[in-house]
């Protein structure tokens, strides 16, 4: 059969609708008329039925096996439980998914209506992800979020009643007005919850999120004057992997901690460099050809995907660059990269000037190479993009 001859694949769904906008979001979502949520379901149904053809344009087969599913957003649960099983049933007609088939979808609490529920639960959805960010009301409302903690308490509850017991939990550390005190309370919720996974970023300051704007300008607008500082919230972050450690649930990422047997595997297939094929807004795909690989990333404006924008061209990676990509998202994951396959895919010539870049990191404290593996210290991980800058090219050239 088509594609059954090579790595299964995963699928990513952007879903961009949200009730509101948060103040420190920096993805292609927003407030849209219920509206048109039909017509995006129509355009990501289009979608799934052309991407064999679609592919093959670009020189390969589309993989028809399937292993994990993620809806992100946006919230996915707004979407109306017809419009739910109408996606899904159009996945089906397209892919055959596997018999352990991950299938995960984004929720916002207190944003999950009993039919909506009951539809993720018969389309088999078998994993949520919930955007808590904090368990603190007065956080969680001034960052622009709609629930409360007993929201998230019921729709924990609901879900497991549901039958939905892999879930995450997400956390910013960062958020205005968050004290240590404050992060303390979150971080013991968050455990007491009994969620099997969990999600930890630290507040990220750029010019794609409002509250990054204005705190780039210095302003006070979003109350960006009681953003912690940067080292309050490296401390933060460093407390938040002691705390889960202590309570069972390991970092296996940057930003991402299990307890055994509960890691995210669509997640884990980004860095891992596995394929996966995006439909939707703002949506990224990962496919190999051959020796090479391709990346492409679908439109960010709604009204441009709704009337059909054609996907742009995509990038076709060089040797050099999937070296690069092996790794600064090996290095993501805490069991770091294994030199003895990277020598295997990219030969010793090639990653020898890599290796020395990362014995110079390694002597700064920022790696640690042993037992045949480079891995992120704990100071490295707070420091990974400048680390992985180091793995670009041209940086690996002028050492």
């Amino acid at each position: 059969m088509e594609g059954f001859g090579h790595p299964a694949l995963g699928l990513y769904i952007s879903i961009p609708f949200c009730r509101s906008k948060c103040t420190y979001c920096n993805f292609s979502s927003g407030v849209y008329p219920t509206g048109e949520h039909a017509r995006y379901v129509d355009r990501l149904i289009e979608d799934l039925r052309s991407a064999g053809s679609g592919v093959k344009k670009i020189g390969t087969d589309l993989q028809r096996l399937v292993d994990t599913i993620y809806l992100g957003g946006g919230t996915p649960s707004l979407l109306a439980p017809e419009l739910l099983y109408r996606l899904f049933a159009a996945i089906r007609a397209v892919f055959f998914l596997d018999h352990n088939v991950e299938i995960t979808m984004e929720c916002a609490p207190g944003q999950l209506p009993d039919a909506t529920l009951a539809a993720m639960a018969d389309c088999g959805v078998n994993r949520v992800s919930l955007g808590v960010q904090s368990f603190i009301d007065r956080e969680a409302h001034e960052s622009g979020r709609l629930h409360d903690r007993v929201a998230i308490e019921t729709d924990l509850a609901r879900l497991r009643g549901a039958g939905i017991t892999n879930l995450n939990i997400d956390l910013i550390a960062g958020l205005a007005g968050q004290t240590f005190a404050s992060w303390e309370d979150s971080l013991s919720a968050l455990i007491d919850s009994g969620s099997p996974h969990a999600s930890i970023y630290m507040l990220e300051v750029d010019e794609d999120s409002r509250l990054g704007r204005e705190l780039l300008a210095g302003g006070v607008r979003y109350h960006a004057s009681l953003v912690p500082h940067e080292d309050a919230i490296a401390r933060m972050y460093e407390r938040a992997i002691e705390r889960l450690a202590e309570a069972g649930i390991a970092q296996y990422e940057i930003s991402n901690f299990a307890r055994l047997g509960f890691e995210s595997r669509h997640n884990l297939r980004y860095w891992q460099r596995k394929p996966y094929l995006g439909l939707g807004l703002d949506a990224s795909s990962m496919l190999r050809a051959s020796t090479d690989v391709l990346r492409w990333t679908t439109t960010d404006d709604l009204r441009a995907y709704l009337e059909g924008a054609e996907t742009s061209e995509p990038e076709r990676l060089s040797l050099d660059q999937q070296h690069e990509e092996a790794w600064f998202l090996g290095l993501r994951l805490n069991s770091g990269v294994d030199l003895a396959a990277l020598e295997s895919e990219f030969g010793r010539s090639r990653i020898g000037a890599a290796l020395e870049t990362a014995n110079q990191l390694a002597a700064d404290g920022l790696l640690d190479i042993s037992n045949g593996r480079v891995r992120l210290t704990e100071h490295g991980r707070l420091l990974s993009n400048d680390v992985f800058q180091e793995f670009l090219a041209d940086a690996v050239e002028s050492n």
